[in-house]
């Protein structure tokens, strides 16, 4: 049976764990990180709560200061303890601002919610099939303080996956009112070429990923060349790959957009230092 803890209350996650009024159902009142558990850890939590902190903050919800990462290590380890999660899973970790009120809040309190589950594989795993990909054209990413943070609202890539459905595709692009590409609906996006790495900066208006940035870090630490640049379409035809990356999935590798085919020998060799990075931070741990 899988729990979640909804602000200290554990409840099993088949019952109601949401109540009435609560603003992050109502308005999307909140912001939330999703978080690779690893051997029942939560890896990279440092940098989760530390975006999750900021983007409280920008959304002038005030965040006690014992909301610290020892905090939400200890509760999210226990609760994959209960849910039976050893190995691989996933936890949404969510901070949101207290109920009451309409668009003008009562409080601006902050309360938690943090749901696990389990995932197949405890190490990441490079997708077989590469991913088809298009770009989004309805809807526009605009650019402000919030654009970096993962709030919960997150229509544009609710209504760019069911466009990607539609279109029998697996994910689309999302670009800014410049034709700028950012990201995909649940990853950031960077491009090979000439087995240089090229990603768009977070000035663009791209979510600040936690994956990305770690990304960044393992491709310099390998001798491998990585730049913050403008990505635009034309760019995605001459690149010579495509990967998308996030927390959950690390490395995901892309084989085509539109007629363009693409390789994937850069998202392998990412994929494998990104797990032996893993496998040496988490055995450190237990010296």
């Amino acid at each position: 049976m899988l729990y979640v803890n909804n602000f200290e209350t554990i409840v099993p996650a088949d019952q109601f764990s949401v109540s009435a009024g609560s603003r992050a159902f109502l308005y999307g009142d909140g912001v939330f990180e999703s978080i690779r558990i690893r051997n029942g850890v939560p890896l990279n939590l440092e940098n989760h709560v530390k975006r999750m902190m900021e983007g409280a903050k920008a959304m002038k919800i005030r965040v006690p200061s014992y909301f610290t990462v020892e905090f939400f290590d200890v509760r999210i380890r226990e609760l994959c303890k209960m849910s039976g999660i050893d190995k691989g899973g996933f936890c949404r970790l969510s901070i949101d601002r207290m109920n009451g009120g309409k668009f003008k809040p009562e409080t601006n309190e902050a309360q938690f919610l943090i749901e696990v589950k389990p995932l197949e594989h405890n190490e990441f795993v490079l997708n077989n099939k590469g991913l088809e990909l298009d770009i989004y054209t309805d809807i526009k990413k605009q650019k402000n303080f919030l654009s970096n943070f993962k709030t919960k609202n997150c229509i544009i890539s609710v209504m760019a996956a069911i466009k990607a459905q539609e279109k029998q595709l697996d994910d689309l692009l999302i670009s800014n009112d410049r034709s700028e590409i950012l990201e995909a609906t649940g990853s950031n996006v960077f491009v090979v070429s000439n087995g240089v790495l090229y990603t768009p900066g977070l000035d663009s208006g791209c979510l600040a990923g936690t994956m990305r940035m770690l990304v960044i870090n393992l491709a310099i630490r390998n001798n491998i060349r990585v730049y913050e640049s403008t990505i635009l379409p034309q760019n995605l035809l001459v690149a010579d790959e495509i990967i998308l990356t996030n927390a959950i999935s690390g490395i995901t590798w892309v084989s085509g957009y539109r007629t363009k085919r693409y390789f994937n020998n850069t998202s392998k060799k990412l994929i494998q230092h990104l797990n032996d990075y893993w496998e040496e931070e988490l055995n450190n741990r237990l010296i």
